[in-house]
């Protein structure tokens, strides 16, 4: 009988058989892919750019998407057309995180357009009081002063009255009343 000695202890093969297999696992999480002429193995999935028939292998033991055979001429018909669809991998339609951090984006901008919606809302509400303001006391009949560019105080006449009393017209007209179309629609 033959009888051959191993100088490794047995709690060591065990060690090494271990260590081994976990090295096998992590080789088993590799993606294999061609890119032109040669073979790139990586822990990450390939770019978007690698078509399908290029994935030589995915992690977890998955087998790669295999070509379709050319269809046989109406010999088969439509079923040969629906069975290349059926054995595709399905796809995640939806990325969770891509999702979540689209939806965060949407609400912040929403809450920034409201907050500039409440923002033009408030100056239009000080405008139109001050036009108001202004209008009622260009229709009291008082005697109303302006300042020249040189500084110098200079009574309103009949002609630069009427022209003030227009545009605070004007003003009321536009910031009084509610938002015209074309501000909202900015």
């Amino acid at each position: 009988m033959l009888h051959i000695s191993c100088p490794i202890s047995p709690w060591r093969a065990t060690v090494v058989a271990g260590v081994l297999l976990a090295a096998c696992s992590l080789a088993s999480a590799q993606w294999v892919w061609k890119e032109g002429e040669r073979k790139v193995f990586s822990d990450t999935a390939p770019p978007v750019s690698v078509p399908e028939k290029n994935i030589l292998k995915r992690p977890g033991g998955g087998s790669p998407v295999q070509a379709a055979p050319a269809a046989e001429p109406a010999a088969e018909g439509a079923a040969t057309a629906a069975a290349p669809a059926a054995s595709a991998p399905q796809v995640p339609k939806v990325d969770k995180e891509l999702e979540a951090r689209k939806k965060q984006a949407d609400e912040a901008e929403q809450a920034r357009v409201k907050a500039e919606e409440q923002r033009v809302a408030a100056a239009r509400s000080e405008s139109c009081e001050r036009a108001r303001k202004g209008k009622a006391t260009m229709d009291s009949g008082m005697r109303l002063a302006t300042t020249n560019a040189k500084g110098e105080r200079e009574i309103m006449d009949d002609k630069a009255r009427a022209a003030e009393s227009r545009r605070l017209d004007d003003i009321v007209r536009s910031d009084c009343g509610p938002l015209p179309a074309s501000a909202k629609a900015r």
